[in-house]
């Protein structure tokens, strides 16, 4: 059997930096989480990437670096950056793209220097991928997935949940095989950046239907052969919550210097780590990390404070379930792959 290559592990003990170099892009999604006001409007240079990359290498912990933006394939200098964290040894190097795949960015990368492009679609049709992240992206999207499988790169695809999309999330399965997918990640829409504000015909779908559609197609996707990652959202009863920001170390990076550990507390001036002057600081308290080590019976702090909709509750007010950490995630190995 093949050998599945790495990326981003959303695991207890893992290291990933997600960095977004800029937040700039082509398109509009409606459940869009960059927050200009937050995150900053400026593309950053290539000497910032590389001092940036470098913080997060000093021992031998093996680390994953995710470049994401915007639109990361709208930097000219994407491909110099992906060789930098190659020559800094990073375990594993993703590209998050919307597929349009602007600059040539394939022409000047290889499969060796790139462990995965990851590209991002939220139907298995036009007719409800495009409402979502815009006209004709359905077809550049597919057709961009298409011409990076056959230059030989492993592609890996994005699905961000909602009750716009949910019912059309089993017919993902037949299409990954088709597009030549080997990794399947499955998000839940967070309520956070644009989407605060977005139409009520896109939100986070209820526990059952979560529960009742989600874990099945993983089930089959990894029948066919493609492994699948997805949150669990909701806990069962006497399952354990736990915050990666106390068992892992995620490091959401954007371009004015802001280094958050959880993507729930993005809108909000309470990150917990800051570039200055190309160096890396911890922020003064209250930040992010004070809220990990809460322990509320809600399971997840930042999702009772940002989006406690997904939360119910019993007559006496006690919650019947508990919010997972969106960041520790359930893994099905396709059939086909082995470790590598």
């Amino acid at each position: 059997m093949a050998a599945i290559k790495k990326t981003v592990t959303f695991t207890k003990n893992a290291v990933n930096v997600f960095f977004h170099i800029l937040t700039r892009c082509n398109l509009r999604c409606r459940h869009c989480y960059i927050n200009p006001a937050q995150h900053g409007t400026n593309t950053l240079d290539l000497a910032t990437i590389r001092s940036w990359l470098e913080a997060f290498v000093p021992d031998e912990r093996p680390v994953n670096v995710i470049f994401l933006g915007g639109e990361p394939t709208l930097h000219p200098d994407l491909a110099e950056a992906i060789r930098h964290a190659r020559h800094l040894r990073y375990a594993s190097i993703t590209v998050d793209t919307n597929g349009y795949l602007f600059n040539d960015f394939i022409q000047k990368i290889t499969p060796g220097e790139v462990d995965y492009i990851s590209f991002s679609l939220d139907g298995a049709t036009a007719e409800t991928n495009d409402p979502i992240r815009g006209k004709g992206s359905f077809e550049v999207c597919t057709a961009g997935i298409r011409q990076a499988v056959a230059r030989g790169f492993a592609v890996s695809l994005i699905y961000t949940v909602s009750t716009a999309n949910i019912d059309e999330l089993t017919d993902m399965i037949p299409l990954l095989s088709d597009l030549g997918v080997t990794r399947f990640f499955i998000q839940v829409i967070g309520i956070r950046g644009p989407s605060v504000h977005g139409e009520t015909d896109m939100t986070q779908v209820s526990q059952t239907n979560w529960q009742t559609i989600v874990p099945g197609v993983a089930e089959k996707v990894a029948t066919a052969g493609i492994t699948v990652t997805y949150p669990k959202v909701f806990l069962s009863p006497g399952e354990l919550f736990e915050c990666a920001g106390n068992v892992a170390d995620n490091y959401f990076i954007f371009p004015n210097g802001r280094v958050y550990r959880c993507p729930l507390c993005e809108d909000y001036p309470i990150h917990a780590l800051a570039f200055e002057n190309d160096t890396l600081h911890p922020r003064p308290s209250i930040n992010e990390a004070d809220l990990f080590r809460l322990d509320i019976p809600e399971g997840c702090v930042m999702n009772k404070l940002v989006q406690p909709g997904n939360l119910a509750y019993s007559p006496d007010g006690s919650p019947l379930y508990q919010i997972a950490c969106c960041l520790l995630k359930e893994e099905m190995r396709g059939t086909n792959f082995t470790a590598a």
